[in-house]
């Protein structure tokens, strides 16, 4: 099994959850999370001031699949995600060991 982390532009989630449940993702894990890469932020102004954003709200969203499943679920979440502008963030692939479904103490792929 694999872990997928995608690091996306917050107004798009949507979109991506609705992808992934088409595209048979039963659950997945959402969470709002700051950051910068090669944007390195941005100024804005306030009150005739300016200042520095060095860190851009961005949403994490996080997903086990079978490893059959990995380039499917990149893709989806690619197409869903893409706006074709800096800062459509990235995607991370981790390999998991183990699951355990706490409820009913199912293991593995029964378990996701």
């Amino acid at each position: 099994m694999k872990k997928i982390e995608a690091i996306i532009k917050p107004f798009k989630l949507e979109d991506v959850k609705e992808a992934l449940v088409e595209n048979g993702i039963a659950g997945m894990t959402v969470s709002d999370v700051k950051g910068y890469g090669r944007q390195q932020g941005h100024s804005e102004l306030y009150r005739g001031a300016e200042y520095v954003v060095d860190f851009l709200a961005k949403i994490k969203i996080e997903v086990i699949v079978n490893d059959e499943d990995v380039d499917s679920t990149i893709n989806v979440i690619v197409e869903a995600a893409k706006t074709g502008k800096i800062g459509d963030g990235k995607i991370f692939v981790t390999t998991v060991d183990e699951v355990v479904r706490i409820r009913t103490e199912q293991r593995g792929s029964e378990a996701v």
